[in-house]
C-alpha cells in the first residue's frame, strides 16, 4: 500500500528535470498521475517509464501559457480520472539577462509561465473543486488536498541577471500564502518549494559556449559556467549541488497525509547553500 494509493495528481513540466522525477515518485507511492510538458516526445518517455514501473500515467501535451490551455487540461484530467487531489505546478524555463537588457517580452515571457500559468490551473480547478468539497461538506467527509508550487532561492533573496525570473517566482509565494489562506475552508493544503542549485538542462555546465534550449518559437540561453557550477555546489552546506530526485523528494513531503497540518509554507531545498 502506497502512501498515495487512489489519489490522482497532476505534475506540469513533467517531460524531464524535476517534474520527471515528481511524476515517477508519485506514481511509486500509488498516485494515478496526469502529466503535462509543452515537449510531447519528453512527455511521453515520462509516461513510458512510470508505465514500465507499473505504475498509472496519462500525458496531455500542451502549452501552459495558453490562455484557453490550462482549463482543458483540468477538465481532461477530471474526465479521464473523476478528479484531482494533488496539484505540482513545476512548469517553467529560464530567460536571464541584465537589467538594463531586458525586453517587455522577456519580463512577460516569465511572469507568464511562472506566475500566471499556476493561477490559470489552480482557478481552473476550483471550478471543479468547490461543488465538489460542499457535497463532501455535507456528508461529513472531506478528504485533504494538496497544491504545491515550485519557486527558486531566485525568488526568494534575488538573483543577478534574472530580473523577471525572479518577479515571477517571487509571485508565485504570493499565490501560494494568499490560497493557503482561502483555501483551508475546503481543507487544501497550499505550500511552495522554493530550489536552490538542481541539476537540470537550466543549470548544466559548460567551457565556452552556453548551451541553448527551445520552448515553443524561441530559443533561449542556459546553463552555468563550470566555474559558477563548482561555486553552487561549495556554497551548498552537503557539499554538492542537487539532483532532480531531490527536488522530487521535497515536492512529495508535501503531497503525503504527514502534511496534512502544514499549510502557507515556503520550504527551501538548496542543500543548506
Amino acid at each position: 500500500m502506497g502512501k498515495l494509493d487512489g489519489k490522482v495528481a497532476l505534475v506540469t513540466g513533467a517531460g524531464r528535470g524535476i517534474g520527471e522525477a515528481t511524476a515517477r515518485m508519485l506514481a511509486a507511492d500509488g498516485a494515478r498521475v496526469a502529466i503535462t510538458d509543452l515537449d510531447e516526445q519528453e512527455l511521453e518517455a515520462t509516461a513510458a517509464a512510470i508505465h514500465a514501473a507499473d505504475g498509472q500515467a496519462s500525458p496531455l501535451a500542451g502549452d501552459l501559457t495558453d490562455p484557453s490551455f490550462p482549463a482543458a487540461l483540468v477538465t481532461s484530467v477530471v474526465a479521464a480520472y473523476g478528479g484531482i487531489d494533488i496539484i505540482v505546478n513545476n512548469a517553467g524555463y529560464i530567460w536571464n539577462g541584465a537589467m538594463h537588457n531586458h525586453s517587455d517580452a522577456q519580463w512577460q515571457a516569465m511572469l507568464d509561465i511562472h506566475a500566471t500559468a499556476p493561477f490559470r490551473v489552480l482557478q481552473a480547478w476550483f471550478a471543479w473543486l468547490r461543488p465538489v468539497v460542499k457535497a463532501e461538506q455535507a456528508a461529513g467527509m472531506v478528504p485533504c488536498r494538496k497544491v504545491v508550487n515550485i519557486s527558486s532561492v531566485s525568488g526568494t533573496r534575488g538573483a543577478a541577471t534574472q530580473i523577471a525570473y525572479s518577479a515571477g517566482k517571487a509571485a508565485v509565494i504570493g499565490v501560494t500564502k494568499t490560497l493557503a489562506q482561502e483555501w483551508g475552508r475546503y481543507n487544501v493544503t497550499v505550500n511552495c518549494v522554493a530550489f536552490g542549485h538542481i541539476q537540470t538542462r537550466l543549470t548544466q555546465p559548460y567551457d565556452d559556449e552556453p548551451p541553448r534550449i527551445r520552448v515553443g518559437d524561441g530559443e533561449y540561453r542556459v546553463g552555468l559556467t563550470r566555474s559558477q557550477a563548482d561555486q553552487a555546489a561549495q556554497r551548498a552546506s552537503l557539499g554538492r549541488s542537487g539532483e532532480p530526485a531531490d527536488g522530487a523528494g521535497a515536492i512529495y513531503l508535501f503531497c503525503i497525509p504527514e502534511s496534512d497540518y502544514v499549510t502557507g509554507e515556503v520550504l527551501t531545498c538548496s542543500g543548506g547553500g
